[in-house]
């Protein structure tokens, strides 16, 4: 169990820099991840957890104690991979004991935890086969259980799902879940699937170009987002956006744009000299077809996508496309016309200069 303080770190491969004064609080126990699109710095940022990837600048403690300086075998963490860097020569028993050995820990006790580890993990069956021998959601848990049974201070897992199937995705990110509230232990997750980092996390530190974004429980990552690109990588279908300008009328704000007005909460914060240009958001969800209305807007649909417990609708609204997220039961289909509202609890509006949300918070490194 550790604390992991992140203090300014900065990672160069040349002129590229890859991490750019990053600092981060993990707090002991706690299950964070390191969410973004490829590029961003996140595996980056957990190689130098780990001690693989020297700083360039900051530095990085684990229960106060400096460790930048420490190479990964003295810091007491351990890791599970992409590609679960099995030892294909090995048994399952003789990879998940290798690392004790190494450390010499006496053969008996090392085969001991690691038969009690492989029990928790479903696997105990499977101690003399080799990894050719085992699907690839065994090889994932023979990876987990190496990482476990060094009882570390630290698990460093490094987007350990992503080469599995979409059904063995769930059922692993329901036993990662299961293994960290058994464990009490720090983990430290990277992931560009939003699916796993809202799932698993107790916070999510969203990265784009080597920068923080935005760090929060995964409810205000994905509610209040702090800016334009938090708010569009969170989600799927994505948030719907557009382009418009603000005009103050006598009942308040409103959004103005060549395919829609529409009024703003006043909850959302416009100063008298607001931004020139803004971006309206709704996510699908947050659209509901109606059947008329004063304030319903009307557009055709384009493209129908049942997926079972929900519609998923592609509509032209004067030349833009907007994507709803609906009852199955609605019998529309393309071509037909749809009338519709945005729930305005639910709007939200970012600045079209610098990205930030004007009805929550500022962002974290604009």
């Amino acid at each position: 169990m550790a604390q992991v303080v992140i203090k300014n770190i900065v990672k160069r491969f040349g002129n590229v820099v890859a991490v750019d004064g990053l600092s981060l609080d993990i707090q002991d126990r706690e299950f964070l991840t390191l969410l973004g699109p490829s590029g961003c710095g996140k595996t980056t940022t957990l190689n130098m957890i780990a001690g693989l990837e020297e700083l360039t600048e900051g530095a990085i403690h684990f229960d106060g104690e400096e460790v930048s300086h420490l190479p990964p075998e003295r810091r007491d963490i351990a890791m599970v991979f992409q590609t679960y860097a099995l030892y294909p020569h090995m048994t399952v028993l003789r990879n998940i004991t290798f690392g004790l050995l190494n450390r010499g820990i006496p053969r008996k006790e090392a085969e001991t935890r690691a038969k009690r580890v492989a029990e928790r993990l479903e696997i105990g069956a499977l101690m003399s086969r080799r990894p050719r021998e085992l699907s690839g959601g065994q090889r994932q848990r023979v990876a987990l259980a190496r990482a476990i049974v060094r009882e570390p201070r630290v698990f460093l897992l490094d987007e350990p799902l992503s080469n599995l199937d979409a059904k063995l995705r769930v059922t692993m990110r329901t036993e990662l879940k299961r293994l960290h509230y058994e464990l009490e232990q720090t983990f430290v997750y990277v992931t560009h699937d939003q699916a796993e980092a809202l799932t698993l996390s107790d916070r999510i530190a969203v990265m784009n170009l080597g920068k923080l974004q935005q760090l929060g429980p995964p409810d205000e990552i994905y509610n209040q987002p702090a800016n334009e690109f938090v708010a569009a990588f969170m989600g799927s279908p994505p948030m719907n956006f557009f382009t418009g300008s603000l005009e103050e009328r006598n009942d308040g704000w409103w959004f103005v744009s060549p395919v829609l007005e529409q009024a703003l909460p006043a909850d959302i914060a416009i100063a008298s000299n607001g931004p020139s240009k803004v971006r309206l958001g709704i996510r699908p969800e947050d659209i509901e077809v109606t059947k008329g209305g004063t304030d319903a807007l009307e557009g055709k649909v384009l493209v129908r996508e049942p997926i079972g417990s929900d519609l998923f609708l592609t509509v032209d609204l004067s030349g833009e496309a907007l994507k709803l997220r609906t009852d199955p039961a609605l019998a529309l289909d393309r071509g037909d016309p749809v009338r519709f509202r945005f729930n305005p609890a639910k709007l939200h509006l970012f600045d079209g200069s610098t990205g930030v949300n004007l009805r929550r918070f500022q962002a974290v490194n604009p």
